[in-house]
């Protein structure tokens, strides 16, 4: 699994819990990846948005520009569901070798 779509798991996985908005989910995977590149987070959620597996909605202000919400579409649901298989079968063929 590479790591552009170990970000993608990791916001399908975030936006599955409930609708967030952009500087949000890359605040929550900085936390996890802090060499995570905010273009690279922001390219792969337009993306995710391409593919139909995200919608994008503009949320209300609070005190400045109004936010842009993500959140997860059935399709994406499918989408998380298959990398995280492929993720957990990774996590089983490095077991296999030792690597923990």
């Amino acid at each position: 699994m590479l790591k552009k779509e170990l970000i993608e798991l990791c916001l399908l996985h975030l936006l599955s819990q409930r609708d967030q908005y952009g500087y949000e989910l890359l605040r929550r995977l900085r936390d996890a990846f802090p060499d995570t590149q905010e273009s690279a987070v922001y390219a792969i959620l337009r993306g995710l948005c391409r593919e139909g597996c995200s919608e994008q909605y503009q949320g209300e202000a609070s005190g400045g520009p109004a936010r842009k919400y993500y959140r997860m579409t059935e399709q994406g649901l499918a989408r998380y569901g298959g990398l995280l298989k492929q993720w957990r079968a990774l996590l089983g063929a490095l077991g296999a070798l030792g690597i923990s």
